[in-house]
């Protein structure tokens, strides 16, 4: 029995090593496909990061591309590379067809050829022009559209501004005048016959034929060195120097048709606001005059219609697709009345022209109109750039708002009035429809206060000199004598001054900036309590009208 035990237990004793090796098979296994998983595993992950990689080196190298084929497109520098060798003479070729500067490559000399070496690159496609032109009074030539009916009168405004061998001229009229040679006048010549083109508007009067023909006709005469036509009535006046100014900032090689619109709105309307109204004048330039006048008679007869002659010269301007560029210093004024509420806020652009001075008030008092406007023209030539500029300030110490238009009036109202209000125009005028109200202007306005302690106290420029010791502008301005209702406000009546000093240093650059009012500041007056002193100038660094 214990043999067989033991024999047995040698017999189960002999099959364990079989028995241990079919149970570590599935654990060998099992660790042979982790091994498996784990190598998979990280052959993944390795193809994975070096996918990225590539991603990434492949953003790199085409962010640097375009880099590169940018910076060559701007500025194209000079390079020994065959491309851009290649690509250099055909872009001077593309730019300048007729240029004779050769490439390296295809220049047949040889190395002692004294052809020009090349640029590094071609010129800009886009080349900037200087924002101001060298145009000069000399280049410009005023047409003046003139009726024999009213020369007399009105031959005191022309020459108030258009003086012989200073300003190039020439007055049309419809028929001959006696006028001595003496007097100071430019060129006088009657217009052309008008008999053959049609007009049929009943309103308007045949007059307008001719006068449409002035710049042609002023153009035919073939004066040299001439940039710009500048057309206007004989009851308007211009300030020449500023007209200079607001014409040198166009290129005149080029067609350029400046005015301006009226200042009533039904006017805009019945008319165009794409119309320079020819009261206020308009500027055309050389090479758009040539293209008038080869057209202008076969288009004044398309429109037979029409009233004027700036409605025409527009119709004219349309056919030759030339739009109106805007100066805001053109002045039409169809208004009647008092021109103080718009003088004395004048918008910030140089103060070009004048027109109906016939229909409005002198714009000083007690004078007649040729002498008001002399005193003006006066007082231009010690800063014309600057005439009629508005500036704003505040005396703070007696609650005074100060508007000075410098060279014409100086206006203290009690109260403060923001600068948003005081640079709106005052409607000392009614409109040339005096049957429209305020909303039949072209710009806001303000009505004249009917509050007793806010009339303004006006004070007139009266005289001016300049102080060459401290190189300024000192004007006088004199108080307007004028009925002023009760006032119950406690605040200091500016009654007690009767004169007004204004200091100002020339600014003839002023316009080559960009446009900005003129700052004012209250000076001390010392023991003088019937004078006020006023400097007017460039803001200072953080200097506003400040309430």
């Amino acid at each position: 029995m214990v043999n067989n035990t033991s024999s047995l237990l040698s017999s189960s004793s002999s099959d364990l090593p079989n028995t241990t090796t079919k149970l570590t098979d599935p654990m060998t296994t099992t660790h042979h496909h982790h091994q498996r998983n784990s190598g998979l595993t990280s052959l993944r992950s390795s193809a994975t990061w070096f996918f990225i990689s590539i991603l990434i080196l492949y953003v790199i190298y085409s962010s640097k591309l375009l880099l590169n084929r940018s910076h060559s497109d701007c500025s194209l520098p000079s390079s020994s590379s065959s491309s851009k060798q290649n690509l250099e003479p055909r872009l001077q070729l593309e730019i300048h067809p007729n240029s004779t500067i050769q490439n390296p490559d295809l220049n047949t000399g040889g190395p002692n050829s004294t052809s020009p070496p090349p640029p590094r690159g071609p010129p800009p496609l886009f080349p900037q022009r200087p924002q101001f032109f060298d145009t000069e009074l000399k280049h410009i030539v005023f047409g003046v559209a003139a009726s024999s009916n009213l020369w007399e009168n009105r031959k005191e405004y022309i020459k108030l501004w258009c003086k012989p061998g200073e300003v190039r001229g020439v007055v049309w009229l419809d028929k001959k005048v006696r006028t001595p040679r003496s007097e100071g006048l430019p060129e006088i010549r009657i217009s052309g016959d008008t008999s053959k083109l049609p007009y049929t508007n009943r309103q308007g009067q045949r007059s307008a034929l001719r006068i449409s023909r002035v710049v042609s006709e002023t153009l035919r005469l073939g004066m040299k060195d001439v940039r710009w036509f500048v057309m206007g009535d004989d009851d308007t006046v211009f300030m020449v120097d500023n007209v200079v100014r607001v014409l040198s900032k166009y290129d005149h090689t080029q067609f350029y048709y400046v005015g301006s619109s009226s200042e009533s709105h039904v006017q805009n309307i019945f008319f165009s606001y794409a119309m320079a109204f020819g009261g206020g004048g308009f500027a055309i330039s050389y090479p758009l005059a040539k293209e008038l006048a080869k057209m202008q008679d076969r288009c004044i007869q398309r429109y037979p219609g029409l009233y004027g002659s700036d409605d025409r010269m527009q119709a004219c301007m349309a056919e030759l697709g030339v739009p109106l560029t805007r100066e805001q210093g053109f002045h039409q004024y169809d208004v009647y009345g008092n021109l103080l509420g718009l003088l004395g806020a004048h918008p910030v652009t140089p103060l070009v022209s004048l027109h109906h001075l016939d229909v409005v008030d002198p714009i000083f008092p007690k004078m007649t109109r040729v002498d008001a406007l002399q005193r003006l023209f006066d007082s231009a030539k010690r800063d014309s750039a600057s005439i009629i500029q508005q500036s704003i300030c505040y005396d703070k110490k007696r609650d005074w708002s100060i508007s000075v238009s410098w060279g014409y009036v100086v206006q203290i109202i009690r109260g403060v009035i923001s600068p948003r209000e005081l640079e709106m125009p005052t409607r000392t005028f009614l409109n040339w429809y005096k049957r429209a109200d305020y909303t039949a202007y072209a710009f806001n306005t303000r009505p004249v206060t009917r509050h007793p302690c806010q009339k303004p106290f006006v004070y007139y420029l009266n005289s001016q000199t300049y102080d060459e010791k401290r190189r300024q502008i000192v004007g006088f301005y004199s108080r307007h004598r004028d009925r002023y209702p009760y006032c119950r406000w406690r605040t200091e009546s500016p009654e007690k001054l009767d004169t007004i000093v204004v200091l100002k240093r020339p600014d003839t650059l002023r316009w080559q900036k960009s446009p900005r009012r003129d700052c004012c500041r209250v000076l001390p007056s010392g023991k003088r309590k019937s004078t006020m002193y006023i400097w007017v100038g460039k803001c200072r660094e953080g200097e506003i009208s400040e309430l």
